[in-house]
């Protein structure tokens, strides 16, 4: 009969809900959608697969500085243009445009704070930023931050992600590779620790020079880290590349890295490495209890003066005075 049958009705244009385009996101990897919010607890790690998604600058000062302690350094410098270089566009509009959408000067944000009480030197790059290439700008940030590190015998701590060497700047953005390394290494003779974390992507000079010139290089899980890319290598060698190439796993097994660190796990794994370097005590392990206090036991037989001695002695003159005379 008509009254149990429910007529279906077709949705409305009215009836649709207006929902935001950045309420869920999908899982590049296992392409789970996830709910923005829980994502951004979680540091932009899919709670499914552990796939680290890229995250800005701020991100990483936010993730590794203690809350408050962050002041930038060197924000006032910007990029020239000294070739006129044009392409598609000019360098100097492309610039400008990278600083609007940004918000930053340049491919890399620099200053200091603390880490779990430690005070360093913090330089973190911005892939957003004309994919994070290295020009005259990133190269004096990052190598005032190192010169402050020297001055102030506080640790250097760099977050790469970068596409390399900044093309538009030529032979002047190579140049950044031995200003920055020469830096480093008169850190590494002061004995003033130097970590390089290695995010997704770091790649051409970058990779090349400070990326991974740490005391300790730490990559994120499954970081795109090399130097030149896969096909071009391919096209040269004429072979085929193993699987997981480049990836920070395939160099932790090949010895090109120290350790794989979950973001999770990123601040507090610097903060132990830190505080070893410095001989610094660990918060996080507590006083260590002092051992009961022991008895003391009786006093040794070879001891001086110990009751092994006297009776040796009695034993002695009792076969001195038993030993017939001649």
């Amino acid at each position: 009969m008509s009254w149990f049958r429910k007529e279906k009705q077709k949705l409305r244009a009215t009836d649709r809900r207006d929902l935001p385009t950045d309420v869920f996101e999908k899982c590049p990897r296992c392409g789970e959608i996830l709910y923005r919010a829980r994502l951004e607890q979680n540091l932009f790690v899919c709670p499914t697969c552990a796939h680290h998604q890229r995250i800005g600058a701020v991100g990483y000062v936010q993730l590794l500085a203690d809350e408050g302690s962050f002041e930038e350094r060197d924000g006032e410098l910007r990029s020239s243009d000294p070739l006129g270089f044009v392409d598609l566009k000019a360098y100097t509009s492309r610039l400008e445009a990278a600083q609007r959408s940004t918000g930053h000067g340049d491919a890399v944000i620099t200053g200091d704070a603390t880490l779990d009480g430690v005070p360093v030197a913090l330089a973190v790059m911005d892939f957003d930023f004309i994919g994070g290439s290295m020009g005259s700008v990133v190269g004096e940030k990052v190598a005032r931050s190192g010169r402050r590190a020297l001055a102030e015998h506080k640790p250097l701590i760099v977050v790469s992600s970068s596409g390399g060497a900044r093309m538009m700047e030529g032979i002047l953005s190579l140049m950044q590779m031995a200003k920055t390394s020469v830096v480093l290494a008169r850190m590494h003779d002061a004995g003033i620790p130097y970590i390089s974390v290695l995010s997704d992507p770091t790649t051409g000079g970058v990779t090349a020079s400070y990326g991974m010139l740490g005391d300790v290089n730490v990559a994120e899980p499954g970081a795109l880290i090399g130097f030149a890319g896969a096909r071009v290598i391919e096209q040269t060698i004429k072979q085929e590349l193993p699987e997981g190439f480049q990836r920070a796993e395939f160099l932790l097994e090949h010895g090109m890295v120290d350790m794989v660190v979950d973001r999770r796990e990123m601040k507090a794994t610097i903060s132990r490495l830190l505080r070893h370097m410095l001989k610094l005590p660990d918060p996080s392990i507590g006083p260590l209890e002092s051992p009961p206090a022991r008895r003391p036991g009786p006093r040794s037989r070879r001891g001086r003066g110990g009751r092994g001695d006297a009776a040796r002695a009695r034993r002695n003159d009792r076969s001195a005075k038993e030993r017939p005379s001649d």
